[in-house]
């Protein structure tokens, strides 16, 4: 069997600046892991005008899977850019392999591990967290009396068990008057979607409606820039949203993870182990 393509994967933005950045953290693995990486999205980034992105259009990743079929590739290993175990690695891929099994016969694909595998968890993640925290507090101006973790929100409660494992182990690393919070930035309505924890816009106008100040550091679990992360993404509109509707708070949010070096280890350390298994196998 030969080399296998490697395909590094997230969900998928129509903002240019998140398939940027994941064609950077796609040029850096390659180059830790000394093999060519390709970068592709699952969705929505194949409508980003191309002239935004230096020319070359975003691909997804069923058209990558299609491109290197027809130069007769049939082993594939995907890097998932996610936290954990969400719809698009028990469903989507999946079915997008399904579908083009169909149309050009057998052919392998080998998934890597998650950023985040549960229960085991990874360290690193909370490490990133615990950096960009400590690196928040100067622009701050003082300790935060509020920590406050948040992600994007998911219907499935194994996706939002990475974040209360970040949180928690976040506030293990950090002093006792570090109160850590969480919260999500959208969530579906309805009892049954409790798990997913408070709405960020309702907690901080909670913090916001007590009688003191609060400064409050935003700790973002979210990887890339794009509609909801990021300068003038969601969380930062629904912060300043706040800071206007209640003048005692003062929040400042802090870096993605994917700006974090320590990012190419994590994904380095789910490649290798996928490349050894599938290898052994073909032998």
């Amino acid at each position: 069997m030969n080399d296998p393509v490697v395909i590094l994967i997230d969900n998928g933005s129509t903002r240019a600046a998140a398939t940027l950045a994941l064609r950077d953290i796609a040029a850096r693995l390659s180059r830790q892991c000394g093999q060519p990486v390709h970068a592709a999205s699952l969705q929505h980034a194949d409508r980003i005008p191309a002239r935004q992105l230096g020319g070359e259009p975003a691909r997804l990743l069923r058209e990558v899977l299609s491109d290197e079929l027809r130069r007769d590739r049939r082993w594939f290993v995907v890097v998932p850019l996610l936290f954990g175990d969400s719809r698009a690695l028990t469903a989507f891929i999946p079915e997008q392999v399904a579908a083009l099994q169909g149309l050009f016969g057998d052919f392998q694909v080998d998934v890597a591990a998650p950023l985040v595998p549960l229960p085991q968890g990874e360290p690193r993640i909370v490490q990133i967290l615990h950096d960009h925290v400590e690196e928040s507090r100067a622009e701050l101006g003082s300790d935060p009396d509020r920590i406050i973790v948040v992600d994007h929100g998911s219907p499935l409660p194994q996706v939002t068990a990475v974040r209360e494992y970040a949180a928690d182990e976040l506030a293990r690393r950090l002093p006792p008057r570090d109160q850590v919070m969480q919260a999500v930035m959208e969530r579906r309505e309805g009892r049954e979607y409790d798990f997913n924890g408070d709405l960020l816009e309702r907690l901080l106008d909670r913090l916001g409606s007590e009688e003191v100040e609060h400064r409050i550091l935003v700790a973002m679990l979210f990887l890339l820039p794009g509609r909801h992360a990021g300068p003038g993404g969601d969380v930062a509109e629904i912060c300043a949203t706040a800071m206007r509707r209640h003048p005692r708070l003062r929040i400042v949010i802090s870096p993605l993870v994917g700006e974090h070096p320590l990012l190419i280890d994590i994904l380095d350390d789910r490649l290798t182990p996928t490349l050894g298994k599938a290898r052994r196998r073909s032998i």
